[in-house]
């Protein structure tokens, strides 16, 4: 990707909705970027998620937080638009934002924070999700239904990045059995 504006009205404005979003649901930056306005319930406190690869919708909780902070950035920061889509550009014409705005949304909010990473992009945030969730207890079935994977499988790479949990199994004795 290229590199990101430093400190850009845009990017202030746009990164206390979209960093909790993606971070907090693992969501795909597709998913976020197609998100509609009709497809948030405020009243039932849920939203619905088109998957961007295996297709088919998924309803999340909304949580508080996520809430308040789409609702700040609907309220003070989105334009006045007929674009349906929740994030849209800043400037005319109106649309859906694109993957590299979300990218430097991330990468530039996890800049401010310190944090080291290989890869600083929206994926790396659901990566995060998954490896928590992990953490959390988790299981393969569990964390592949909630990032939206067709096969348990695919969740499976988030196994590699729990080093403590590695660890521990390997700490464990055999009892003589080999």
């Amino acid at each position: 990707m290229g590199r990101c504006p430093s400190r850009t009205s845009k990017l202030k404005r746009l990164k206390p909705c979209c960093h909790p979003r993606v971070a907090v649901y693992g969501l795909r930056s597709g998913e976020v970027r197609r998100l509609l306005l009709d497809d948030i319930d405020w009243r039932a406190e849920t939203f619905v998620v088109t998957h961007s690869k295996r297709g088919g919708s998924q309803l999340y909780p909304l949580r508080r937080d996520v809430g308040n902070a789409i609702l700040k950035y609907l309220t003070k920061a989105r334009p006045r638009t007929t674009c349906r889509n929740v994030f849209v550009t800043l400037r005319p014409p109106y649309r859906s934002l694109n993957r590299s705005t979300l990218y430097c949304i991330a990468s530039t909010h996890l800049n401010r924070l310190g944090i080291q990473c290989p890869k600083k992009g929206p994926h790396s945030l659901r990566h995060t999700c998954a490896t928590h969730l992990l953490q959390q207890g988790a299981s393969f079935k569990e964390i592949g239904d909630i990032l939206g994977h067709r096969k348990t499988d695919s969740a499976r790479v988030y196994a590699k990045v729990d080093l403590n949990a590695l660890r521990t199994v390997a700490k464990v004795s055999l009892g003589g059995l080999l």
